[in-house]
């Protein structure tokens, strides 16, 4: 259950982090809005997935994988420039995560 709640930690936060975009600068009320409620569904839930996953895996799991997904979306979604260090970066951010996630991060 712990790995649920971690995941959606990650998703809410990279809806949260989405809707800061589209929220330019809180001059739009419902990305606005949107943003604070997923933030606190994302903290929320980090706090029960650190109940049986140790923090400083589920931490970087969460920051790292919401890292990567928010870059992705940004290449995507918005545009944003990518280049070959900007792949190569986003490559070893996952190498981390499945580096944190395979030695052992449960209780």
């Amino acid at each position: 259950m712990s790995w649920l709640f971690l995941f959606l930690a990650i998703i809410s936060e990279v809806t949260g982090t989405t809707c800061m975009k589209l929220s330019a600068g809180f001059t739009q009320l419902l990305p606005s809005v949107s943003m604070v409620i997923f933030y606190g569904i994302s903290l929320t839930s980090l706090t029960f997935a650190i109940k049986k996953i140790d923090v400083s895996v589920a931490y970087a799991i969460w920051s790292g994988l919401g890292t990567v997904l928010i870059a992705t979306i940004g290449i995507l979604w918005f545009k944003e420039p990518a280049n070959a260090l900007k792949i190569i970066s986003i490559g070893l951010v996952i190498i981390g995560v499945i580096g944190l996630n395979i030695s052992g991060g449960g209780h």
